[in-house]
């Protein structure tokens, strides 16, 4: 059994077919978090996971490009972010529901930034990740923690709360070995997705793949490393181009096995235990 520890089957791209894809992955003996990044999507997370008893979660949360409103592209599709500011107590009720297994994706994004006054817009993002950062340790569920171009500022905001915190889950790994032996020695899950599976280039632009990444997925202790997708961006090889879904971590489950020289089945053993002691399931 594999899980896909982050996915996004509560956006709009399955907005016409979430329940088939659910049935077809849960039918492959693939498990879903479903991730919120605003309070639609967290909402809408928790009636999908509520829809089924086994299988389905939803992790609820407000992703730090929601802070603002903003232009954000990617994988070749844009859209506009509206502004929200977390509500504790919106975003606790929500987390009350048993489906719930863990609060975010927050975190903290410096690549997308809107144009002057970055000192200030960091400051915000900060202020609301530490706020779901307490609001996962006073309701004992793992904190699903984003971060791009920005691990040194979010490594020292989690080392503060890290031993209050039922797990943490560094979502998306992409940064260097150096880096992911911090979080490791902080207790921290690291989550790999299509990413890994992606060509390199010689000039590496955001999301590819590089040496770098490599070299840290072979360094990563197998049992802190999860499965994730994050469908439906990042389909992995041989799938680039096509929507994502959850049971193709298989992919991302394959090119572990490769670059440390194992087994799938051990990858999928020890990730899907991993997942569910990060998670509580």
């Amino acid at each position: 059994m594999f899980i896909d520890s982050h996915a996004h089957l509560n956006f709009n791209a399955f907005k016409d077919d979430c329940d088939e894809v659910i049935k077809s992955s849960l039918a492959q003996n693939t498990w879903v978090a479903n991730v919120g990044s605003q309070y639609s999507t967290s909402k809408r997370a928790v009636q999908i996971a509520e829809r089924y008893p086994e299988g389905v979660y939803a992790v609820v949360g407000l992703h730090p490009v929601h802070l603002f409103e903003m232009e954000v592209a990617e994988e070749g599709v844009s859209f506009t972010t509206k502004e929200e500011r977390f509500d504790v107590q919106k975003y606790r009720e929500l987390a009350l529901s048993p489906k719930v297994v863990g609060i975010g994706e927050c975190g903290l994004e410096y690549f997308h930034l809107p144009a002057g006054h970055e000192a200030e817009i960091k400051a915000v993002q900060k202020e609301a990740f530490q706020q779901q950062i307490k609001l996962a340790a006073e309701l004992g569920k793992a904190l699903v923690v984003h971060s791009r171009d920005a691990y040194e500022d979010v490594y020292d905001i989690i080392k503060i709360f890290a031993g209050d915190l039922k797990s943490i889950i560094i979502h998306s790994y992409i940064g260097s070995s150096e880096q992911l032996k911090k979080f490791v020695d902080l207790g921290c899950f690291v989550s790999f997705n299509g990413i890994i599976t992606f060509k390199p280039r010689k000039e590496k632009k955001p999301g590819q793949s590089d040496p770098t990444l490599l070299e840290a997925v072979k360094n990563a202790p197998l049992d802190r490393i999860l499965l994730e997708t994050d469908c439906p961006w990042l389909s992995p090889e041989p799938l680039r181009g096509q929507r994502n879904v959850p049971v193709n971590v298989k992919y991302v489950a394959q090119k572990i096995a490769e670059i440390k020289d194992i087994t799938v089945e051990e990858v999928e053993e020890q990730t899907t235990k991993n997942s569910r002691i990060a998670y509580g399931v």
